[in-house]
């Protein structure tokens, strides 16, 4: 008799809108302690008589060997979700297959599997948040108010976080920053572990969210995809890698804690190729940076030689990645931000994913990442900041970005900008930084004046003799070779909010 097996696939939604909720860090904490055991603890319950092949990041796919079992997940694991963390919601289905046919059989599978998920995604379930227009609204989240405590009135979803975070504060441990800062149980204490966003800031109120994406995954799992065992195996050690390149940046910037005993880092999510953390703002380009070398290097060594059987990136043996950085002040709302830096994500990637570069480097986009500091009170999208904030004039513009990690034609390398503005801590390097921002303020009123108040500073430099600063000042303002893009913007805004002393 023919054996059939059940292809299940679930997909979270609602994960960043759920975790920000709010600007209550402690409320954020338990949001994403709570998402990370979606998929693994909570749907450890009904992962029974059958076989694990992917549970990361809000996407679980496990292949039922029973019907009942698998009827069992589909009818009570989303219900037990929304129950556990209010306001997400699952997509959910389901695929029949037959061994019989081996590794075809499973890529059909797969397949149709992804098709019916997609499909699923545009029929989202009803949320139980939902309230009556009558209810009383908690003020933090304007969801229905279940609860007060000390006067405040709370909704369901954050009664959850809040009694999901007093249980792991009984545990001294908390999973996700084990996760990853990549220290043991014994070392990761509760007193370490930041729970207001004053644990996080330090010299100034800015703090940033930085969101980084895995590129050229979708390729690899279109091939790896036909193998079973491949795709289980593939999918456990991007995980794992995705893991260590957390714990290399952690390790990278762990030095400018200073003496404070609260680590200023706030992890969020972390699974599959994902990583979203809340930060100190001096120190996130460093990290996001060492993140995304690390994320290549050990892509390079435990998925390399999948990368290269399927020889999907002209001989490339390993994945890049992509950032977008939102510096933010500790005020502003944190869904916002993280909006934001989903959307520098997304811009870095389109242009690394550019025609050009995509052929010079086998069809896989070089990593880099792109960021910003937020001034207005209000953003509505990127595009309208890049009109209002970046565009001094018209066919000229200080959207610079994305900054790379490898040399890149015609665009800077994260070490150059950081260098740059490292040379601004100079009294020489001050009045710099001062002619820089004035030159940016004329820009806005008149390029002729620019192009003017350029040649003055740099023949007051010529007198005294050329040096880096004057080389890099003549680059960042030169109008004369119909230069249209500058970085001056991103090199002050960056140099702000690592500096900046507002306590």
């Amino acid at each position: 008799m023919e054996e059939i097996n059940y292809l299940y696939g679930a997909a979270v939604q609602g994960i960043q809108s759920f975790i920000f909720q709010t600007n209550e860090l402690k409320d954020i904490v338990g949001a994403s302690e709570l998402v990370e055991r979606i998929c693994t603890e909570t749907f450890a319950k009904f992962a029974n008589n059958g076989e694990s092949i992917l549970r990361a990041a809000g996407n679980i796919k496990f292949i039922f060997n029973d019907r009942k079992d698998c009827e069992k997940a589909v009818l009570e694991f989303p219900k037990t979700v929304m129950e556990m963390a209010p306001g997400i919601t699952i997509s959910q289905a389901v695929v029949s297959y037959s061994d019989k046919e081996g590794d075809k059989s499973f890529q059909d599978a797969i397949d149709n599997l992804e098709n019916k998920l997609r499909a699923q995604r545009n029929k989202p379930m009803n949320s139980i948040t939902v309230g009556f227009i009558g209810m009383k609204r908690a003020p933090k989240t304007g969801l229905p108010g279940m609860l007060y405590v000390n006067d405040e009135l709370i909704d369901e979803a954050t009664i959850a976080k809040r009694e999901l975070l007093e249980k792991v504060k009984e545990n001294k441990v908390r999973k996700l920053c084990k996760k990853s800062f990549g220290l043991d149980y014994e070392c990761l204490t509760d007193n370490m572990i930041s729970y207001d966003i004053e644990d996080i800031t330090d010299k100034n109120d800015w703090i940033a969210i930085i969101h980084a994406d895995g590129n050229g995954l979708g390729q690899v799992v279109q091939k790896v995809g036909k193998n079973k065992e491949k795709f289980k195996e593939f999918s456990e050690k991007l995980d794992l890698s995705t893991k260590n390149a957390a714990h290399a940046a952690y390790n990278e910037v762990k030095s400018d804690f200073g003496d404070k005993k609260k680590i200023p880092i706030r992890p969020v999510v972390l699974g599959g190729d994902d990583m979203t953390v809340i930060c100190r703002a001096d120190f996130a380009v460093k990290y996001a940076k060492k993140f995304i070398e690390a994320f290549e290097e050990e892509t390079k060594n435990n998925l390399g030689s999948i990368i290269k059987e399927n020889n999907l990136f002209n001989g490339q043996d390993k994945l890049t990645c992509c950032a977008g950085i939102a510096f933010i002040k500790s005020s502003y709302p944190f869904y916002y931000g993280y909006n934001l830096a989903e959307k520098l994500c997304d811009r870095a990637k389109k242009n690394a994913k550019s025609e050009e570069r995509m052929k010079v480097h086998g069809n896989l986009a070089p990593s880099c990442l792109m960021f910003h500091k937020v001034e207005d009170s209000f953003i509505e999208n990127f595009e309208d900041i890049v009109k209002r904030e970046l565009t001094p004039c018209p066919e000229y513009s200080f959207e610079f970005g994305p900054y790379y990690i490898s040399e890149e034609q015609g665009k800077w390398t994260v070490d150059k900008l950081l260098h740059s503005i490292s040379l601004f801590d100079s009294e020489k390097g001050k009045a710099t930084k001062t002619n820089l921002r004035y030159w940016m303020t004329v820009m806005h009123e008149d390029v002729g004046a620019a192009k003017q108040r350029a040649r003055r500073v740099i023949s007051l430099i010529d007198e005294k003799r050329e040096n880096e600063l004057s080389k890099l000042f003549k680059e960042v303002t030169n109008l004369e070779d119909d230069k249209k893009v500058f970085p001056v913007y991103d090199m002050l805004s960056l140099y702000t909010v690592i500096h900046q002393k507002t306590k």
